[in-house]
């Protein structure tokens, strides 16, 4: 798998790339203090050291990004550094156990502390959910289509990495399908793809006039691949979903024509109120409405917008009508939280699609490095001794 490359900086032009490139992209982005740290340190004489870092909650351990560009700052400085990881790459790590140790000349460590744990936390979390999301529905492929919801093209190669570390840990641990892919080319290596995954958006829909006439498009298009139909544009899943059905009878009996639900939390799914979703659930699994515990876990259950009733409700409706291989795709708000409870009920799921393991609490994703020795003499600030190696 190659190497991310560094972010291209405006200076690379003007300095031909190199280490000029590096230090003026680190000096760019890091923390002022730790240049004034490096000014001071390069005056007095430089040391060894050695970094702990840790986060302070449960993650999945993430570390291929950050030591690739450790080693590629290090190659380009002519010094080297000494990654110590303390877990094998996908790996359940807990709250304030050190993740890594790195050691090194202090000077040219010392400014980077910013940008690595930048690198590090956020993949970390971002695993650390889609494992979670993975081993409770071990049984349903994933699409990561996080890419719209990134900050830039750094965030989401983050978040794909990370993704593909959460879901090949629940591969592991509960046989899950996992994430089977992402919605970009440029990050699908990370799944073993060339290229990413996805067919229709609404503009299309919208853009020819109905969802049937979209599907015949697409399929005009790109006759050879499987077709998965958003069927919420004009609010009339069941009718559109089974319309379309109808229309390519082949692909349906194939397995390779897939029905999304996409609807928004402002309706129930056509067909539905919340007497008929309390019916639909009740049919399937009488007890769930019982085992509910906030507002939320209801309305993911039997309320508006792709519920677990709503799930239920269209699977019955393409089996009663002989469409029994069309596969269901969910997406729309598909946290970890949500896919505990649609695993609570068996919800008939194929596929869903998410960006919702992207952490919902950015402070979560907090990184901490310390030093914790000079020239091979153990120190660190007190409270954080558990960091010091053995």
């Amino acid at each position: 798998m190659p190497k991310p490359a560094l972010p291209k900086h405006p200076d690379d032009e003007h300095t031909g790339g190199g280490v000029e490139a590096i230090d003026s992209h680190v000096a760019s982005l890091t923390d002022h203090y730790f240049k004034k740290t490096k000014a001071a340190v390069s005056r007095y004489g430089d040391k060894r050291v050695t970094y702990a870092v840790f986060m302070r909650r449960p993650v999945i351990f993430c570390p291929r990004l950050v030591i690739d560009w450790l080693h590629e700052v290090a190659a380009a400085r002519g010094v080297t550094f000494d990654i110590e990881p303390c877990f094998q790459e996908g790996a359940w790590v807990g709250a304030g156990e050190p993740l890594l140790y790195i050691t090194g000349p202090m000077v040219h460590l010392v400014d980077l502390e910013t940008l690595y744990l930048q690198k590090l936390g956020p993949a970390c979390v971002a695993a650390f959910n889609a494992y979670s999301m993975c081993c409770d529905l071990p049984k349903v492929a994933f699409l990561a289509m996080d890419g719209r919801h990134c900050a830039g093209g750094e965030m989401a190669e983050m978040m794909a990495y990370a993704a593909s570390v959460g879901s090949a840990a629940a591969k592991r641990d509960v046989g899950a399908v996992g994430f089977v892919g992402n919605a970009t080319d440029a990050t699908a290596h990370f799944f073993g793809n060339e290229r990413g995954l996805g067919t229709m958006p609404h503009a299309l829909i919208g853009y020819a006039g109905s969802t049937l006439r979209a599907a015949e498009m697409f399929h005009e298009t790109f006759p050879d691949d499987p077709m998965v139909v958003l069927v919420d544009y004009y609010g009339l899943e069941v009718t559109d979903a089974l319309t379309v059905c109808r229309r390519f009878p082949e692909l349906a009996s194939a397995g390779r024509l897939s029905v999304r639900l996409d609807t928004h939390g402002g309706r129930f799914v056509e067909g539905l109120d919340p007497a008929e979703s309390y019916a639909a659930l009740e049919r399937h699994v009488p007890n769930a409405v019982r085992q509910y515990r906030t507002d939320e876990e209801l309305r993911w259950l039997v309320g508006t917008g792709v519920s677990a009733a709503a799930i239920y409700h269209m699977r019955d409706t393409l089996d009663q009508a002989g469409f029994d291989k069309v596969k269901i795709v969910a997406s729309s708000g598909f946290t970890p939280a949500k896919c505990k409870v649609m695993a609570s009920v068996s919800a008939p799921i194929d596929v869903v699609g998410t960006g919702s393991f992207l952490p919902e609490i950015w402070r979560e994703t907090y990184a901490t490095a310390d030093i914790v020795a000079y020239d091979g003499k153990p120190s660190v600030k007190v409270g954080r001794e558990f960091l010091l190696q053995d």
